[in-house]
């Protein structure tokens, strides 16, 4: 009889497995919150708010994506093998084959094929990664290296002259605010709320109070990045993950403040619809919301003449051609816009209405079904998730964080690998 022989200090295949998955999702989730390019901000800067950001192209990046995308996929082929499927739903799939297929109509098919392959690398990096090293696990590893990056944010801003906002700065109002390793405050600040959500609902209760000085620490780095979007929007994600946890319990709480969020929503409403000639002033001034307002306007128009198709994924801005917003605005700032400060707006021009269509069933209306059912877990992780899920769906009034690659997409995406997960196990917890 044959004996297998295994050596005392050789790790069993499942934890070898396990770990090479772990440093995988490591290096994924450094590649995305920390890059290839920290401290080194785009060398332009906007009037209107934006920054020329990396093409999303260039060789070395890719081939880093392409590895850490290679080694999450085999760790996960062999622990599920053609099971890992089930971590990538069709309406993602549909989605991401959509972006691939506005080549076939852009002006630029090259940038829509190198743009919208990287693209699938990410969604399957952060898809399977959840898969395979588990939900909460997942979130843990992140809150570690959302802890860290706030170190280094700190301790970068006395000691180097890129962590703030430089005075060479076109426009004057940025002079100044702290972006730490990132390349613009908003993209700073947008972290620095992220990772207050995960540390104020780490636990529950004031044991958490860890995380609630960690969460207050990123509080004040948020505050001088001076990034108002994230920090009202931070406000509303906190209130809805707490209201979360105390009205999903059963199904007369949640039913009361569905109606409660109606009946504010209407008040919204009917005050915007009293006051609509302020609202439209504001609007209309291109020197409000940084100039986001003059970018509406020409994406509004772009949308109109282009309802369906759009311009092509990954075309609005740095491709080395024309924007699809020339000839639609009235001066050169066009050329210096790096996003269209709202992802609704820029999903409708550069994917057009199918694509905008498919984008909220996969990202918005597919996870708010999970979040849907009650939630029977004492712990917080679930109204933590569904607070991230808020406000990626907020911040993306002001700013363009869908289908961009950036730490809010991909956040939006590990929310819903976890809600998927956990659905998954639902059953069998259940039983038990």
């Amino acid at each position: 009889m044959t004996v297998d022989y295994v050596p005392g200090y050789a790790a069993h295949p499942a934890t070898e497995r396990s770990l090479l998955a772990t440093l995988a999702y490591i290096a994924f989730l450094l590649l995305i919150f920390v890059g290839l390019d920290a401290f080194s901000p785009p060398a332009a800067v906007s009037r209107f708010g934006g920054v020329q950001e990396a093409s999303g192209g260039d060789s070395l990046r890719q081939i880093c994506f392409l590895l850490t995308a290679g080694c999450i996929v085999l760790t996960a082929w062999q622990r599920f093998g053609l099971g890992l499927l089930r971590a990538l739903p069709v309406s993602m799939l549909l989605l991401l084959g959509w972006c691939l297929a506005s080549a076939l109509w852009s002006p630029d098919a090259g940038v829509v094929v190198r743009r919208a392959g990287l693209q699938v690398l990410i969604v399957f990096s952060a898809l399977l990664s959840v898969e395979t090293v588990g939900a909460r696990r997942a979130f843990d590893i992140w809150r570690v290296i959302l802890a860290i990056v706030l170190l280094v944010n700190f301790v970068s801003i006395p000691l180097i002259g890129a962590a703030r906002h430089g005075g060479d700065e076109i426009d004057t109002a940025l002079i100044g605010n702290w972006r730490g390793l990132y390349g613009h405050k908003n993209i700073a600040g947008a972290v620095c709320a992220m990772t207050v959500i995960v540390f104020l609902f780490s636990r529950t209760g004031w044991r958490n109070w860890i995380g609630i000085g960690v969460a207050l620490a990123a509080g004040v780095f948020l505050a001088m990045t001076h990034s108002k979007s994230s920090m009202g929007f931070l406000v509303l994600a906190l209130l809805a993950g707490l209201f979360y946890h105390l009205s999903w319990r059963d199904g007369l709480s949640r039913a009361i403040l569905i109606v409660a969020t109606a009946i504010l929503l209407l008040a919204l409403a009917a005050m915007a619809v009293l006051d609509a000639e302020a609202l439209t002033r504001l609007l209309q001034d291109p020197d409000e919301f940084t100039g986001r307002s003059a970018i509406w306007a020409a994406e509004l128009a772009y949308i109109r003449d282009h309802p369906l198709l759009g311009s092509g994924f990954g075309t609005f801005t740095d491709t080395k051609g024309l924007s699809p917003l020339h000839g639609y605005v009235s001066g050169s700032w066009v050329a210096a816009v790096s996003h269209g400060h709202n992802g609704y707006l820029q999903l409708l021009v550069t994917i057009g209405g199918i694509g905008f269509v498919l984008t909220m069933v996969a990202v918005v209306l597919r996870p708010f079904q999970r979040f849907w059912a009650l939630d029977d877990d004492s712990s917080a992780f679930k109204p933590m998730l569904f607070a991230l899920f808020v406000f990626m769906v907020l911040h993306n009034i002001m700013e363009s964080d869908f289908l961009e690659g950036g730490g809010a997409w991909v956040v939006l995406l590990l929310v819903m690998a976890a809600l998927d997960s956990m659905a998954r196990q639902a059953p069998r917890s259940t039983g038990s």
